[in-house]
């Protein structure tokens, strides 16, 4: 039942440029386990991919980035796709602020008890989740469980060996 819902949701990891070659990005299992669901973007300030912003003006994209204004993703949340900015604090902040095609997309974000087991980078935000993390979440709270908990396993083998 989870493929076929998950065929209606695709993740768009917009990520930074350092992210890519980082041994510790949990990204690159986002695109793992959900294949042709997820799509990496490297974020270029002066470059956005164009696919991306046609992806915007067609409208039901949100982005993953929690304000006080933002939804509460559940499994009534109407979007197609669903942007998550892939780096550290510092470059997620980076992206959001340097890009003004961000700005004015509707804002969603998690509500969850879950604390991170990602613990390979210093300077982690309490109670922040990993780009791995995030999508886990998005996903339960979008009701595929079983490919969140595909992604879940695979997430806690990557932490377990580096």
């Amino acid at each position: 039942m989870d493929i076929l819902l998950i065929l209606n949701m695709n993740i768009i990891l917009l990520t930074h440029e350092r992210e890519v070659s980082k041994k510790t990005n949990t990204g690159v299992l986002v695109s793992d386990v959900l294949g042709e669901n997820a799509r990496v973007v490297v974020w270029e300030r002066k470059n956005p991919d164009p696919e991306l912003l046609a992806q915007i003006e067609n409208g039901k994209v949100a982005l993953l980035y929690p304000t006080e204004y933002s939804e509460v993703v559940s499994a009534e949340t109407d979007f197609d796709s669903y942007i998550v900015l892939d780096g550290t604090w510092q470059e997620a902040q980076k992206i959001y602020n340097k890009s003004a095609y961000l700005k004015d997309l509707p804002k969603v974000k998690i509500e969850t008890s879950t604390k991170s087991i990602y613990q390979l980078r210093r300077n982690q935000k309490p109670n922040g989740l990993c780009t791995a993390e995030c999508v886990i979440e998005l996903l339960k709270a979008k009701g595929i469980v079983s490919t969140a908990e595909e992604l879940q396993s695979e997430f806690e083998a990557f932490v377990a060996v580096n």
